[in-house]
């Protein structure tokens, strides 16, 4: 079965493109893709938060009724009047209830999509564009806050509607005390406006303190096997503790300001209401209302304390997901360093050949090339030989006689393949992990496993390829997560396959079967070794030296020039 997730034919156009100018621009890009579950939300909150508001006034109404000894058959209708708005509002709620939950999933999903497909698509180069932190707070607490934001639009905009139509009904009544409505209410929702920047901040730096520790916290577990053997437990366990700590207080700050928030929404909607009862006490004393308008007042403001609450919930949820949005386009708006050419061309059918006349480095078709560097250059001249890149005074490496930053990037990537020692496992069983989702024969995993000597670390695993496999393949040693990284990438069987010190970790007998068995795999495939080992050296059918000096009695090979 194909794994689609990672077909680039697929993936982008699954989800348009994001506007990630700005975290209210990626909000508002949310909405348009995707409306009608906040419109929907939109109606059912109103429906649900106007009966509400109409049901003091029905009661004030027919308080009035039985008070001035009018027909019971008005009592009655403004009574069933009074149940068919509860039955009314306890269905609207309900429906609330599944649109919200709608608009908030719609919210998590697509986030959760575009987050996704960017960091397929900046792949290797994530790690050093972003902190592995700020990865993992994003998928999780960022994107919850987003949806948070979209779970509370429904109850919002109901609340909205609600109360102007309360202060149009009391100003209706008693334009004195319809006024007072309309100021109190207001000055309320203003009041706790003070409060929302210095909040917003605090979630900043709750937010930035949180990713830092994340990141150290995956940094300590995927080292621990060499802390332990370092002694470094203590010193790194010290140092998580102290930024532990920094998350802690940048939490309790903003934990702080959230309890502020929090009680300004209780105490300045309450004080409304007490005032507006004492007025509206003042004007039935004086017969200026009657007693079923002061109930349905009284009823009325309380109402209020509703919607003022719901505003001050959305205005906080809001502002933590422009925090979180801020954050997540920060990530959006990282390039890959590979980028699709405007008018690709095509590569030869069958092996290719590795050509870089900047450094001398070649590879001929089908054949076995073992480079010898310097450990630090590594890196640099395997990404040099697998990505388009490099300066425009230099000259492009050659991929079978096509200049790589002219190669279609779904092409490269399906016949091009670097395996170094920056690859790592991921968790799910041993068979997922080395076909990728992509179905393989039983007899290419086992070639695979035999050539890379795997098929002992399969043995001793409890389940075989069935065993589960944790993050980072933290259980094993380093010398089995080498073996299984290099048979991942010789089931792959890509036309060119370069491999960074792929024996590293192994010791010299089971390197000396990996060397052999590899060379006889690849025969007729193009592969590239990076390593010093005299045992890849032996097998390699063309040999590159870079090393800083020349090798004692040979001509001096430092600008690469064969053996």
């Amino acid at each position: 079965m194909t794994n689609r997730l990672f077909d680039a034919s697929v993936a982008p156009t699954a989800v348009p493109e994001p506007d990630v100018r700005g975290p209210w621009t990626y909000l508002w890009w949310l909405v348009r893709i995707r409306p009608w579950p906040l419109v929907l939300s939109a109606l059912l909150g109103t429906v649900w938060m106007v009966p509400l508001a109409l049901i003091p006034l029905v009661i004030g109404r027919a308080i009035d009724e039985a008070g001035q000894g009018a027909d019971e058959a008005g009592l009655y209708l403004w009574s069933l009047l009074a149940l068919g708005l509860g039955i009314l509002q306890a269905l609207a709620g309900a429906g609330l209830i599944q649109a919200a939950v709608g608009a908030e999933a719609h919210a998590l999903s697509y986030t959760h999509r575009v987050l996704l497909r960017q960091v397929v698509r900046l792949g290797a180069t994530l790690r050093g564009k972003a902190r592995s932190g700020d990865v993992a707070a994003s998928a999780a607490a960022d994107v919850e806050s987003i949806g948070n934001a979209f779970e509370v639009v429904g109850r919002t905009v109901g609340a909205v509607v609600a109360a102007v139509l309360v202060a149009v009904a009391l100003t209706a009544t008693s334009p004195v005390l319809g006024l007072a409505v309309l100021i109190g209410v207001p000055a309320a929702v203003l009041g706790i406006g003070p409060l929302l920047r210095p909040l917003q901040e605090r979630d900043e730096a709750q937010r930035e303190q949180m990713g830092i520790a994340t990141a150290q916290a995956g940094d300590i577990v995927a080292g621990l096997r060499i802390l332990r053997g370092i002694g470094g437990e203590a010193g790194f366990a010290e140092r998580f503790r102290r930024t532990s700590q920094r998350v802690r207080r940048a939490g309790e700050s903003a934990g702080r300001m959230e309890a502020w928030l929090q009680a300004a929404g209780v105490f300045l909607p309450g004080l409304v209401t007490v005032g507006i009862v004492w007025f509206g006490a003042r004007l039935a004393l004086n017969g200026t209302i009657t007693a079923g308008e002061l109930v349905a007042f009284y009823g009325a403001s309380a109402f209020l304390t509703l919607p003022v609450s719901t505003a001050t919930e959305a205005a906080e949820t809001l502002s933590l997901a422009k925090v979180a949005a801020g954050r997540l386009c920060v990530l959006l708006r990282l390039t890959p360093e590979t980028t699709q050419p405007a008018h690709p061309e095509p590569l030869p059918c069958g092996a290719l050949s590795l050509a870089d006349e900047d450094t001398g480095i070649t590879a001929e078709t089908g054949r076995l090339t073992v480079i010898a560097v310097p450990a630090e250059r590594t890196g640099e001249l395997a990404g040099r030989l697998t990505r388009p890149g490099g300066s425009r005074d230099t000259p492009a490496v050659l991929l079978g006689g096509v200049p790589l930053d002219r190669v279609d990037v779904t092409e490269l990537r399906s016949r091009v393949l670097r395996s170094g020692s920056a690859d790592t496992l991921f968790s799910g069983t041993v068979r997922d992990e080395l076909t990728a989702g992509v179905a393989r024969s039983r007899e290419a995993l086992d070639r695979a496993l035999f050539a890379a000597d795997a098929t002992d670390v399969i043995d001793t695993l409890p389940g075989g390829l069935d065993a589960h496999l944790d993050e980072g393949g933290r259980a094993l040693s380093g010398g089995q997560r080498q073996r299984l990284v290099l048979a991942r990438a010789l089931l792959t069987a890509p036309d060119v396959l370069v491999l960074e010190d792929p024996t590293a970790s192994v010791d010299a007998h089971t390197e000396a079967r990996i060397v052999e068995r590899v060379a006889a795999l690849r025969t007729g495939r193009t592969t590239v070794v990076f390593s010093d080992s005299p045992l890849w050296r032996g097998v390699a059918d063309h040999e590159v030296r870079l090393d800083a000096d020349p090798v004692p009695g040979s001509p001096d090979r430092s600008a690469g020039v064969p053996s």
